[in-house]
């Protein structure tokens, strides 16, 4: 019969062995032995414990330059890590951390041999984020002190570690990882035993989905990463951090992830596999996605596929006035940043008084920048005036581009479309700011669908720097060349894209949210440790169910439900959580209640 685990309390994990000291095994050595720890660095390859032994010189010489560390720290922390290319020396370990290669074969090996090493008592963690912990637990002598230990790369720097319980894990195992991970200064999470876990079974989907709309030539390597960094705030962009991961690793994740759960959103794109199999796995190999400077490298260098300064494009139209149709904030935003740009600005609508109530905000956004010290107030002044209200939009008879941000209702638009094309000028640009209907049906309601295209602002218009340009086929070359030097003008990102749901940033947003809203729905981990698991682990700006409530459930509902209706993919289908919750009134922050609770002003 197994041992019994001990209470952990009085005696805390001192001694600790990591088995494996590739950059995960070294980053997590290096944080035990910063914390105190006694650390046993094993590996089979003595060059490999010669490289980890290393970077630990140099990365506590580094923290002596920034005076993080004194010499007598330094000194200390180096003291406390041996290391060994014989298992055996984890003898005398109170936990074992094991992160050899993602293969079933080595980690049971691993364990196999640990259990005729180890004390009875010892705990064994995986640092696996895409095999069963079960299945590992399950071959070991003691199955009830095995669990994962998830650390994220770099482990010095990223806060979050998941602790990972399979079903026969004791409790007291768990609650012993648990506080060392707070004794190293981490904010652990506590998990199931499922492929990803909460971080990468959200993250990989997401780089899953990125790589197949590259790989189906929908938007460029670059337009789809700048998209995510500006449209959503994200450190990097899915293709370059796929690089950073390496190919064959999401592959790998990915791989374990389909076979749990039949989701075609995590069956690996083809594009990952001939990357793998041509050895060209990112960063580490010198090309991937992007090609670099050298083998492990940051540094992007020019190859085939970089898109040439100027891009050749058509010359595009003149445009000194711009019609802006909408008295809601994304219209009043998008008319103060072409405001701001220095054009003549009509901004129409429906009623000469909702027309001024536009103005009115904008002159209350200008006046927080003069505040703000961004703007001085002759500018501010000058900016406003630049604005013409009105509640007619045959105001819009001289403008060069006529942007719509009225209703997301394709009949409400397609009217509005129909009146325009009585109103404007020929060879006046139109162009609709829909983040989920059809532009094409925008331009069939004109006689002239060659002049129309997407210009999708992110909210809000002023602060954020993105602007997808969607092309529909029928758009005219000159037209998109005047979008793109429309969008230099006014400061803005262009990226370009086809005319398809979601375009880039929600089609590869709202997926990642509804996945999260099914985790919750099948209970496997709690709103607060999702959304912290991916602020902390991916680097998000806000958890998914933050920007669910900021967003508004009925507003997400939408896009998804339009998603799943272009695609057809069943991973797609709304989470009936999120619906429930939307028939309920519970719609986020603007109503009071989503996902959570928030004091009503």
């Amino acid at each position: 019969m197994a041992t019994p685990l001990s209470d952990p309390s009085p005696s805390p994990l001192q001694t600790i062995a990591v088995v494996g000291l590739g950059t995960m095994g070294t980053g997590i050595a290096e944080v035990l032995a910063k914390a105190g720890r006694e650390v046993v660095g094993i590996d089979i390859s003595e060059a490999q414990a010669a490289k980890c032994v290393a970077a630990l010189e140099s990365s506590t010489a580094r923290g002596v330059e920034r005076g993080r560390l004194t010499e007598q720290d330094r000194a200390e922390i180096l003291a406390r890590v041996r290391t060994s290319a014989d298992l055996r020396a984890a003898a005398d370990a109170d936990l074992v951390i094991e992160v050899a290669p993602e293969s079933y074969e080595v980690k049971q090996q691993i364990f196999r041999e640990l259990d005729g090493i180890v004390r009875p008592e010892t705990i064994l963690a995986t640092g696996t984020n895409a095999l069963s912990v079960t299945r590992l637990a399950a071959d070991s002598a003691r199955p009830e002190r095995v669990l994962g230990l998830h650390f994220f790369n770099p482990a010095p720097a990223m806060r979050l570690v998941e602790v990972v319980s399979s079903v026969l894990t004791a409790p007291a195992a768990v609650t012993a990882v648990t506080n060392l991970a707070l004794d190293l200064g981490k904010e652990p999470v506590a998990v199931g035993d499922r492929p990803g876990f909460v971080a990468d079974g959200l993250l990989f989907g997401y780089l899953n989905q990125a790589a197949a709309m590259y790989e189906a030539k929908y938007a460029s390597r670059e337009d789809i990463d700048a998209a995510m960094r500006l449209g959503c705030g994200l450190p990097m962009g899915p293709l370059a951090l796929l690089d950073l991961i390496g190919v064959d690793t999401a592959r790998t994740v990915l791989e374990a992830m389909y076979a749990a759960s039949r989701d075609r959103l995590h069956a690996p794109a083809p594009i990952l596999k001939q990357l793998s199999e041509a050895g060209l796995t990112g960063r580490k190999a010198g090309r991937g996605f992007y090609t670099y400077e050298a083998p492990g490298s940051g540094t992007v260098v020019r190859d085939a596929l970089t898109p040439l300064e100027g891009g050749g494009l058509t010359p595009g139209r003149e445009v000194a006035s711009v019609g802006v149709a909408g008295s809601g904030t994304m219209a009043s935003g998008i008319a103060e940043v072409f405001a701001k740009a220095g054009y003549e600005v009509v901004l129409a609508a429906r009623s000469e008084e909702k027309a001024q109530a536009a103005k009115a905000r904008i002159g209350k956004s200008l006046a927080r920048s003069v505040d703000k010290g961004r703007l001085t107030a002759e500018a501010a002044a000058e900016t406003l005036d630049r604005i013409t209200a009105t509640g007619t939009y045959d105001d819009f008879a001289g403008v060069d581009l006529a942007v719509e941000a009225v209703a997301e209702d394709l009949e409400v638009k397609r009217q509005l479309f129909a009146a325009l094309d009585k109103v404007c000028k020929p060879g006046a640009v139109l162009a609709t700011t829909t983040s989920s209907l059809p532009v094409v049906a925008c331009a069939r309601a004109t006689s002239r669908p060659q002049d129309v295209i997407g210009m999708h602002f992110f909210n809000p218009a002023p602060a954020m720097k993105l602007v997808e340009v969607v092309r529909t086929v029928l758009t005219a070359d000159d037209v998109h060349a005047t979008v793109r030097e429309v969008c230099g003008r006014i400061r803005k990102h262009a990226v370009d894209c086809g005319d398809r749901a979601g375009f880039i940033v929600n089609a590869l947003l709202f997926p990642y949210l509804n996945n999260a809203v099914k985790m919750v729905q099948e209970h496997y981990a709690s709103l607060d440790d999702i959304d912290a698991a991916m602020k902390l682990g991916g680097g998000y700006p806000m958890g998914p169910f933050e920007l669910l409530d900021v967003v508004g459930l009925d507003v997400s509902l939408a896009i998804e439900k339009v998603l799943h209706r272009e695609f057809r993919d069943p991973g797609l289908a709304p989470a009936p959580l999120l619906e429930h919750l939307v028939a309920a009134g519970c719609l986020g922050r603007k109503t009071g209640r989503g996902f959570r609770e928030y004091a009503r002003r």
